[in-house]
This record gives structure tokens, sequence and C-alpha cells, in this order.
């Protein structure tokens, strides 16, 4: 079962109730545009949950409560670094800085600090992925009732609301007006003790918390109440300033999020996230790799070229940068430099059979036909034993023999390629042009009618079907094929709106054609013929 919706519609506390009581098991994403938290189900229990970029990650919660210190947590992290897999409580453990029963205690603190503060999101929203579990490192030790978490979220979120309107934010300073202990009748909660000698002026209720080892609302509902009574007063904002440290963990902040709006397909999201690791630092490779491929999925090639060139070396000479350069330079149409980076790429993998079938099919776009027959070969005879070669392989090795001027091996691969993929559109239409060419149009247009039967329809195959209409004089037969050519691939090329300009023409739709021919020039702005039909409409009066 996939649910999802809008927080605004329906509180996260409800969907958590819903899942709890159908034992569902599974993965609950919820996102509120500036951060991404993440809550585990076991069979209806809570088993894991995390916030992007909080403070409440396990080691924090250790070294915030003193159970463990800074350098405990850095050397378990080194070697967790060393060893992957492995969990981050469990080296602490072994490593003996810290008790089993206070690991799991913490676990537990963590994942409810979690779960309470997702409580506390009122807009974005939130996808349940059935059966879907937690990364290794992060495989449940502990098992929580969510019921108990759905009465303390809803009594926290009551009275962060309260606190809210004194302690707005956790990066507000508070100074002491006086000392409480100067008032016998008043008596302080532990809380309140814990912080009461770092109210000073000069931290923040965030730093506060983190150095009396308190959680954030513990922290603020401390402060809450020192100011309520008028023993502590708000008397700035802490301004950030960014050491070189904090400067990289902004970096790593800002990757964690990106990566978590790429991985839900959030690109618009992730494409952000990645331009501000860029403002901290503007050669971050992961940064500049993932923008580029983000820019050739959303089809803007020259972006990613741009990404890739200002990568650092490691990044855009790697065995993917070759390739996915390669891939923006085809997509530019300049076959010849694309060939020239995926030969460096050969280089790194040699006997890739992907690779080899890319070079063959650039080569053939870089009209070397001959050449790419060879590399074709290349291509198949690499392929493992019983390996059938690709669809592409044969709708480019047809080409590619025919324009070497072997037209009995283009039929030949082209009837092996149909054996195999009697439905694929690029095969179909790539034998059809062969028999077309031979003089054989009944034929071919029999076979771009069964391409452009099956779905996917391949533009190129109602183009095909629209040419031959249109020689033999089938104006209403071409327009329907053109026009749904240009329906699905709007760039076609400037002969399909050449013609259909024409067709307008002949039916007396002037200012039709005219908008025909304009894209015709707009997509090819060297075609004379449709220069020439613009200059002589244009200058002549509307009839």
């Amino acid at each position: 079962m996939a649910i999802e919706g809008q927080l605004e519609d329906v509180g996260l506390a409800d969907i958590c109730q819903l899942l709890a009581m159908g034992r569902k098991t599974g993965c609950l994403t919820v996102t509120d545009r500036s951060s991404f938290g993440y809550v585990y189900f076991d069979n209806g229990r809570v088993v894991y949950a995390n916030v992007l970029n909080r403070p409440d990650r396990l080691g924090e919660i250790l070294v915030r409560a003193g159970v463990i210190n800074r350098e405990d947590l850095s050397q378990a992290m080194e070697q967790q670094a060393r060893e992957p897999g492995q969990r981050l409580g469990q080296i602490l453990v072994a490593r003996g800085a810290l008790s089993e029963d206070d690991l799991l205690r913490h676990i537990t603190i963590q994942i409810e600090e979690a779960v309470y503060h997702l409580f506390t999101w009122e807009r974005g929203s939130f996808h349940f992925a059935p059966d879907e579990k937690p990364e290794e490192e992060e495989i449940a030790v502990v098992s929580i009732n969510p019921e108990s978490l759905l009465l303390e979220g809803a009594r926290r979120v009551d009275e962060w609301s309260l606190i809210e309107k004194k302690v707005p934010s956790m990066d507000l300073i508070f100074s002491l007006d006086r000392d409480p202990h100067g008032d016998e009748a008043l008596e302080l909660t532990t809380q309140q003790e814990r912080i009461l000698h770092l109210i000073d002026g000069s931290r923040s209720v965030e730093e506060i918390a983190a150095e009396a080892g308190m959680v954030d609302f513990d922290a603020a509902k401390a402060l809450f109440g020192l100011v309520q009574a008028g023993f502590a007063q708000r008397t700035g904002r802490k301004e950030p300033t960014r050491s070189e440290a904090e400067t990289e963990e902004g970096i790593i902040q800002h990757l964690n999020l990106a990566q978590a709006y790429d991985r839900a397909g959030m690109l618009e999201d992730a494409r952000r996230e990645y331009d501000e690791v860029l403002k901290l630092e503007p050669a971050e490779g992961t940064a500049r790799r993932r923008l580029a491929l983000i820019s050739l999925r959303e089809g803007h090639p020259e972006e990613a070229l741009e990404h890739f060139s200002n990568a650092p070396e490691e990044v855009a000479s790697s065995y993917a940068g070759l390739r996915n350069r390669a891939y923006a330079l085809e997509l530019l149409e300049r076959p010849d430099e694309a060939l020239a980076l995926l030969d460096r790429a050969t280089e790194l993998r040699a006997g890739d059979p992907d690779l080899l079938l890319t070079r063959a099919i650039l080569m053939l776009k870089a009209k070397r036909a001959r050449r790419a027959t060879e590399v074709f070969r290349r291509y198949r005879a690499g392929l493992p034993k019983g390996t059938r070669p690709s669809a592409l392989y044969y709708a480019y090795a047809i080409l590619a023999a025919a324009s070497a001027g072997d037209r009995d091996e283009a039929l030949r691969l082209g009837r092996e390629g149909l054996g195999s993929y009697p439905s694929h559109g690029a095969v179909l239409v790539n034998l059809g042009v062969v028999l077309e060419s031979q003089g054989e149009s009944s034929a071919a247009e029999a076979l771009f009618l069964r391409a452009v039967s099956e779905p996917p329809a391949p533009p190129q195959g109602h183009k095909n079907l629209g040419d031959l209409a249109y020689r033999r004089g089938d104006q209403a037969g071409a327009r329907a094929h053109f026009e749904r050519a240009v329906r699905l691939d709007p760039e076609m090329g400037d002969d399909v709106y050449l013609k259909l300009g024409n067709l307008a023409y002949k039916d007396g739709d002037r200012d039709w054609a005219l908008q025909l021919w304009s894209k015709a020039l707009e997509l090819n702005p060297h075609n004379e013929v449709v220069r020439t039909n613009l200059d002589l409409v244009t200058s002549s009066p509307d009839r």
C-alpha cells in the first residue's frame, strides 16, 4: 500500500497511527522542502528514524549526554570509515567507550527525538514505501511502541506552540536579569539548574542545549520558564560565522539533503541544494557531477558540459565522466568530439561491450560507416557466449552496413534483428529505410506501419510514412503522419515543417504555412528553400 499526501491535509501523527494500526512495514519519508526525515516501521512498530542534518544523530547525542567524549566519537567514526557496514554504536561498545545498555537507551532517544521533531512540521509532503528496510548500518536494534511516541509527540507539539512565543528560534541569545536563587519561594527544575550558568548573553539556545547535554526541547522549555518568570530576557541572535570546519560541515549537510532529494526524484530541490554546495566550494566534485547528470536528464547538454568543465579532473576524466561528457556532445550533434572522449574511456576499460557499441554508433553519426561496421563486429565478438546483441546494435548496424555499401549484409542484419526483436521500432524503421533505398517502397511502408502500431511509436516511422505519402500525392495521409511525427518530437527536422508548410499553403492556409516555414527556418537557418518560400509569400499581397 502506497500512502502519500501533504502535511497541510493530514498530520504526521495521524499517518503514523494508521501505519501502526495496520501493522505496516516500510519507510515513511517526510520533507518540508528544507529538510528530509525518515521513519522506518516493522510490523507497525518504529525501528529507526532520522532527520537529515539534525544534531540528534547518535554520536552527537552520546557526546551531549557526556556518555562519551569527542575523541571517542572521532576514533569510532574513523574506524567506521575503514570498516564499511559496521555500526557506530557497536564500534563504541567494542572499544569500551559505553555499555550495551547505554547504547540501546540512547538509540531509543535518537529515534524518539527525530520523530518528535518531525511531528512539529506543519507543511510539506510524505510518502510511505512498503517493505523498504533501513540501510545495513541502521538495521533495527530497538523496537518502539508507536503509541507512546504519539502521546509524547502530541504533548510536545502542544508545549512547543507555547514555548515558541518566548523562544521562537534556537539561534537566539538570552541573558539573566537577576539570579533566581535570590527568590527563596522559587524552586527551579533540574533542567533549569543545568542551563542557568550557561545563560550568559553570548551563547545561543542551541549552544546552551549542547553544552548542558540536553535535547533542544528540554533546554527550550527550561529557558521558557525562566523568561516567563522574568529572570531571563532575549538580548540578540547568534550571527553565523563559518570556520573552515563549519564550511565543511555545511557542505556535508547540503550534500546529504541534495542526495535525499535526488533519490526521491525531486530534481528541482536537489539542484537547489547542490547549488548551495557550490556557493561554499565551487569545484566540489559530487555536486558538479550530480548537477551534470541532472542537466543531462532534463535535456540540457551544454549545462552538463559546463559542470564537468568546472569539476575536479578526477571527476571529469573518470570513466563515467568521459562517458557522460561524450553523451552530452552526442546530443549536441558533435560526434567527432564525443568519439575523442570515448577513445580516452577505452584506455580505462578496453573490453567494455557497451562502450564499443556507443563508439560504433557515434562513428556512424560522424559519417565513418566502414569504421563503424568494424567496431560493431568487435562489439558482437566481445559479447559473452550466448548473449544476444541489443536491439540498438541491430538498429544502427543495419544503417552502417547500408551506408558502407553492403546492402546484403544490411538486409541480413535486419532479418536477424527482427527475429530477436520483432516489435522494436528502430529495427523496423531502419530496415524499412534500407528496403526503400532499393526501390521496395511497399515492403518499406509495411515495416514503417508495423513500427508505428507498437507503442511507443517512433516519430521517424511517422515521418517516413509521411514522406512516402507526400511523394505519391496523398496530401491527407502525408499531413496526418507529419503531424504525428512533430507531436512526438517537435524538433523532428526542418524538412518535415517545410512539407507541412507546403501542404498548408496548397490548402490556402497562408498564415499557418508561414508559421510552419518559420519553424523550419528556426531548426535550420541554412535551408534556402524555406527562406525562398517565406520571401515569396511575404512579399506577395494577401489573396
